[in-house]
């Protein structure tokens, strides 16, 4: 059996692409006539990109919720929905069935109406990789209040900003969190970031490390003692709040290239259609299959196929609260075999990351019920693509190479499961919908030509139905964003290949945005908390190859602090960076220097910086428009 509009052959994809590209308000709206709405649309799309403004579905009314669950309850209601593999393997496993989770997701719902949230107010999440998470997502959507899940790494300053950005008057965590050997204190950083923050009126707390917690009283209650409440009326029931398809969903805050995270808003009709129309087709997922995304649902990749996509397919999403080194390097491999998992989709830093444990973590686990292999997040190098293909898919499964951002709400560019071609370290070909154009540095259109190759920066001309729609209280910063560099244009951020066939290769961000680990994590924003130390007088950050980490961070500072050690002072200034934005943003590399190469005008010349840190010395460009030009040889000689 395969889901309406699942591309079934090459040739049906060439088709269905032809079709999307000449009638894309047709092809959309069939897509969207096999969900649940409780209105239909009055149109399809409105849209343009100088404002910019794009609505899709104007007018229908649904709930993205009832699309995860209800709709699944007469067919699926048995049928697992959620899996959930916890951090210790000696902890007993959990599989929270279709019916389970519904019941579950409307007591929270309760939970969350009786402590006062209503429709359009935002909710912070700050919790660990556990079933309660999805559990708080979906109960959010269904009364109508907006998430903005935080990832579990940031720091308590990181968490402070974007609650003051989204006004988040409610929020939910945990006393605490497991992650590989760690324990991580999730209550306590939520403590020191409402330090000075006054508006929160409710923090509901889940009990899952028995931390000690400080619980202050009118505010902080207890995520058990609330469904208790809930479970003694016997309310295991919740009408789904009526939504607009073009209200927010939820936020989710990503980094850009100015210092503060920018809150990228998408909604309930467009998102829930790409998600689940991207899930179905990338990986070809066929009703039974097991699919274990292993991302943090603190990111995109999280909220889209852990959750939403998988959820309102009717899929069986498995997710995993630990790490792929804990307690060894065999451990993804040991959950394959443990849930039989058809479609593993992954990182590629993490699949580096256990290549260099050699093939010995693979031996004792079958991974005979393999299908399907994913990455996602950055582009994978040829050689991690080629252990993927041999090792873990015993040259049997194809590997999807899938290509988006946060912005985006689902996959753009991918193969298509044992559909289209796949070639190592390309994403290859645009799903239907999807119109990416390359343009030069003055934006002009190098149109595609059969048998000839281009580069440039990547664009997309079209709206699809994830696209963005704002940013977070300040639809400006939206449009400069992402609308200004290119009139009339979405422009991504990335540089491509188009080979003389039409498939894409991603080669990297051309802003100063840095990919570390999957992750996008500003320049600025790294420049910002490293001057927060006492020492700094300034500094400059730029990427590097990265063995495993793709892209490491190098960051170039001029100091005037305390005298000690270097090794000292690098040390204070990780332990800065990790208080200001979290562990996750902490340079590998920090070079002292007595200056930065810099322009008459005081920009500095991070190019330069850039080819030092990759360790091209020899060709640096005109250095003679710099005010000391031999600040560069001193930096060159003392390089890490």
């Amino acid at each position: 059996m395969s889901y309406p509009h699942q591309i079934t052959s090459l040739d049906d994809y060439k088709s269905t692409y032809k079709k999307s590209i000449e009638d894309p308000e047709g092809f959309w709206a069939s897509v969207a006539d096999n969900f649940t709405w409780r209105k239909k649309w009055d149109s399809v799309l409105n849209w343009n990109f100088t404002e910019p403004k794009v609505e899709w579905f104007k007018g229908a009314k649904l709930n993205i919720s009832e699309n995860c669950l209800d709709r699944h309850l007469e067919t699926r209601g048995d049928q697992p929905a959620l899996l959930w593999e916890a951090n210790d393997p000696e902890e007993h496993h959990r599989a929270l069935t279709y019916k389970k989770l519904y019941e579950k997701v409307c007591q929270f719902a309760h939970v969350l109406k009786n402590n006062g949230v209503q429709k359009g107010d935002r909710v912070c999440i700050y919790m660990g990789m556990i079933p309660e998470l999805p559990i708080a997502v979906l109960a959010c959507a269904r009364i109508g209040a907006i998430h903005s899940v935080i990832f579990g790494g940031f720091s308590a300053q990181s968490i402070a900003d974007r609650l003051i950005d989204a006004q988040a008057e409610y929020i939910i965590t945990c006393d605490g969190a497991f992650r590989g050997a760690k324990d991580i204190p999730l209550k306590s950083v939520i403590d020191d970031a409402l330090i000075g923050i006054r508006f929160v009126k409710k923090v509901i707390v889940y009990t899952r490390t028995h931390t000690p917690v400080s619980m202050i009283k009118g505010r902080d209650v207890w995520w058990d003692d609330e469904i208790k409440k809930v479970e003694t009326l016997g309310l295991h029931d919740f009408e789904p709040e009526e939504m607009d398809a073009e209200d927010p969903l939820f936020i989710l805050y990503t980094s850009g290239s100015t210092g503060k995270p920018k809150g990228v808003v998408h909604t309930c009709g467009g998102y829930m259609v790409y998600t689940n129309y991207s899930f179905v087709n990338v990986f070809q997922y066929q009703p039974g299959d097991i699919h274990f995304c292993t991302a943090d649902i603190g990111w995109i990749t999280g909220h889209s196929y852990i959750v939403y996509g998988p959820l309102s397919a009717g899929a069986s999403s498995l997710m995993f609260e630990g790490v792929p080194t804990f307690p060894d390097a065999s451990r993804f491999w040991k959950i394959v075999d443990k849930f039989k998992v058809n479609i593993l989709y992954t990182a590629p830093t993490a699949l580096r990351s256990l290549m260099s444990y050699g093939d010995a973590p693979l031996q004792d686990s079958d991974l005979s019920s393999l299908k399907v292999l994913g990455t996602v997040g950055e582009p994978i190098n040829e050689e991690a693509w080629h252990w993927y293909d041999q090792k873990v898919g015993k040259g049997k499964c194809p590997i999807v190479d899938t290509w988006w951002q946060t912005e985006n709400g689902g996959i753009l560019i991918s193969n298509i499961a044992g559909i289209t071609p796949a070639r190592a370290g390309w994403a290859t070909l645009p799903l239907p919908g999807i119109q990416p154009v390359l343009v030069d540095e003055k934006g002009i259109e190098i149109p595609y030509k059969e048998g000839e190759t281009a580069s440039g920066n990547l664009c997309i001309k079209f709206p699809w139905p994830g696209i963005l729609r704002t940013t977070y209280g300040d639809h400006e910063r939206c449009r400069q964003a992402y609308f200004s560099a290119y009139p009339g244009l979405y422009f991504t951020g990335d540089g491509a290949l188009r080979d003389s066939e039409g498939f894409y290769r991603i080669t990297g961000r051309v802003d100063d945005v840095l990919n570390v680990s999957g992750h996008r994590i500003g320049t600025a924003e790294v420049e910002n908390a490293i001057n927060m130390h006492a020492g700094v007088i300034e500094s400059a950050v730029v990427g590097y190859p990265h063995d495993i980490k793709g892209q490491g961070i190098y960051a170039f500072v001029i100091y005037n602090g305390r005298e000690d050690s270097d090794e000292r002072n690098r040390k204070d200034i990780l332990a800065t960076v990790t208080r200001i934005i979290g562990a996750i943003a902490k340079p590998d590399k920090i070079q002292f220097v007595t200056g930065l190469p810099k322009t008459r005008s005081g920009k500095i010349m991070r190019r330069i910086l850039r080819k030092i840190a990759e360790g091209e010395m020899k060709n640096l460009g005109d250095t003679s428009t710099l005010l000391d030009p031999g600040v560069v040889e001193e930096i060159k000689s003392g390089k890490l």
